[in-house]
């Protein structure tokens, strides 16, 4: 494809899994484009060498003039806006999009679109299988499993997307059916200039949402009202109009829309607080886009949770192990650390630590202080974790996750459980947090 400036030229900004859905959907619309990256052997060149042989592709710095002979960039989300290259080619004219805005412009079936600093993956999985029980053709994805912009079909009747702040930067108009930020916690402090900048870009997905569903007990979930546009809410007490959340009947806790009991909290296979909100809402989601109660209770029955998102991963002597790896921030431990110690007889025994990417650890210390026998420490942070837990509990350091496991084992006590809820990313020392969250698995079946 010859490089030549039109109104209509396109550059796709990294070549990573987004990037290649882009350059799927280029090509196969006939719209003229290039590609950069700032790597000098991104993830998808061999397969773009390969399929798209007569595309032009740049690796290594980027070439702020070759920029600018687009009229739209296309960039990864894994690319900070703030780089210095996009900021003059903006600063020159061109556009800066991605792959979420180009899927809103092309979608012609209603999105649920799904942000928050924790739990995304979860809800967005729950509110697929039930349209999915509900008979709908639904296609499920964007930040979580297949890019947005693989997803687009005809034939499809619901999309379901879950989406990153990172996403959303590069997102003008989503024009959701429907939209939620789940919660709003310190992560990407090492991309974001504080808290209000991150709340900002997660709440660019009520940009033409229809409906709007809100968590009542996170302020942060709330956007602005807009006249007419109806608010469901979800939370974790009481429900009253237009509101899902928790009933107690004879001493049976129930999931309830308004008045009404829906399901004994007892019949969710997820356990713990967090997971009782999450499945809250799902259900307010699913409601918004019409899906019935029967087919979204039938679905809550059954899902027994994400890979590394509090999975059970074994018992013995009594203590139960779970892999939280996914908890790669504070706003995720606190969720783990609070739902399943409120949901067991004993106490826990955490495994944290990691690369903490800039944030701030003091909201760990009383929920530690209350739910923990110890914590076991690790990884580049564990210092400043120390630091942030004091004196609330007995803390231990360990070099290795094999050696974290062993030492949890040794200090729980029959009705306890040893939690991998790390509060960091795992890049310090693993390639993901799949394989922190394997090898957590592995160690823990070893265990004699």
């Amino acid at each position: 494809m010859s490089l030549i400036a039109t109104d209509h030229f396109r550059i796709v900004v990294g070549l990573g899994k987004s990037g290649m859905s882009l350059v799927r959907f280029l090509a196969n619309r006939g719209i003229a484009f290039a590609v950069a990256d700032t790597r000098e052997n991104p993830p998808e060149l061999a397969t773009l060498r390969r399929d798209y042989p007569q595309v032009e592709v740049r690796c290594g710095e980027l070439d702020v003039d070759f920029l600018c002979r687009a009229d739209e960039l296309y960039v990864s989300p894994g690319l900070a806006l703030a780089t210095p290259a996009l900021q003059q080619a903006a600063a020159r004219g061109v556009k800066l999009s991605g792959d979420i805005e180009l899927f809103a412009r092309n979608a012609k079936a209603p999105i649920v679109a799904i942000s928050g600093s924790n739990a995304k993956s979860t809800v967005t999985t729950l509110v697929g299988e039930m349209a999915a029980a509900a008979g709908k053709r639904v296609a499920v994805g964007g930040n979580l499993g297949t890019p947005a912009l693989d997803l687009l079909g005809d034939d499809v009747e619901l999309y379901v997307l879950e989406l990153s702040s990172f996403q959303l930067e590069t997102t003008d108009q989503l024009n959701a059916e429907v939209a939620t930020v789940l919660n709003v916690s310190e992560d990407h402090m090492d991309r974001y200039s504080g808290l209000p900048a991150y709340h900002l870009a997660k709440h660019r997905i009520f940009r033409g949402a229809r409906q709007v569903v809100v968590n009542r007990q996170d302020a942060l979930s709330r956007p602005l009202p807009v006249e007419g546009q109806p608010c469901w809410t979800f939370g974790l007490n009481t429900p009253d109009f237009k509101a899902f959340g928790l009933r107690e009947e004879n001493g049976e806790k129930y999931l309830a829309f308004e008045f009404r009991n829906l399901m004994p909290v007892r019949e969710l296979k997820i356990r713990g607080a967090h997971n009782q909100s999450n499945a809250l809402a799902a259900l307010a989601l699913g409601h918004a886009v019409g899906l019935p109660f029967e087919a979204m209770l039938e679905s809550l029955r059954s899902f027994a949770g994400l890979a590394h998102r509090c999975q059970w991963v074994r018992e013995l002597n009594g203590v139960n192990y779970y892999d939280d790896s996914k908890a790669t921030n504070v706003g995720a431990a606190l969720a783990a650390i609070e739902g399943l110690g409120a949901d067991i007889d004993g106490k826990l025994v955490l495994i944290a630590g990691g690369d903490g990417k800039g944030a701030d650890f003091s909201a760990l210390r009383a929920p530690v202080g209350e739910h923990c026998r110890a914590v076991v420490l690790l990884g580049r942070d564990a210092e400043l974790l120390a630091e942030a837990l004091g004196d609330s509990v007995p803390l231990v350091r360990v070099k290795t996750l094999e050696d974290a496991v062993q030492k949890a084992a040794e200090l729980a006590r029959s009705g306890d459980a040893v939690l991998l809820s790390p509060a960091c990313a795992s890049l310090d020392m693993f390639k993901n947090f799949e394989e922190r969250g394997r090898l957590f698995a592995q160690a823990a079946g070893e265990l004699a």
